[in-house]
């Protein structure tokens, strides 16, 4: 049987993720990051992951019998897993140090407009 000529778009299932079920990840990348929580679930269609607390999304609930007023609930929002890191991997990580971040940042050079623009000003005052 010849191959369909569709193409598909979506990535390769991936067989194996460095990431499983009840695992401590830290986001690594996008708007979340920095953010610890707990895998709840893997989709491995999409190699996508929920994870306790972290990218929490809004969602409009209708009025049912179980909730008759509906309203509006929080639920956890996927994030792609090469966005996450093993918990673990992250404190041992040598590549984020206390002398970057305990350095102070020096004040951007003047340029020469701008210093020219200064001394302008001064001498008018």
């Amino acid at each position: 049987m010849a191959k369909p000529l569709i193409k598909s778009y979506h990535q390769p299932k991936q067989s194996t993720f460095h990431v499983k079920k009840g695992d401590e990840v830290v986001v690594i990348a996008g708007t979340q990051r920095g953010q610890r929580g707990k895998v709840l679930k893997i989709n491995r269609n999409s190699n996508r992951v929920l994870i306790e607390g972290v990218n929490l999304i809004k969602k409009a609930a209708r009025p049912t019998q179980e909730n008759p007023k509906g309203g509006v609930t929080e639920l956890e929002g996927s994030i792609h897993i090469s966005n996450l890191v093993l918990a673990d991997k992250f404190a041992k990580s040598t590549r984020r140090t206390s002398s970057s971040a305990a350095a102070p940042t020096a004040a951007p050079a003047e340029t020469a407009p701008k210093a020219a623009k200064k001394a302008k000003k001064e001498k008018a005052d």
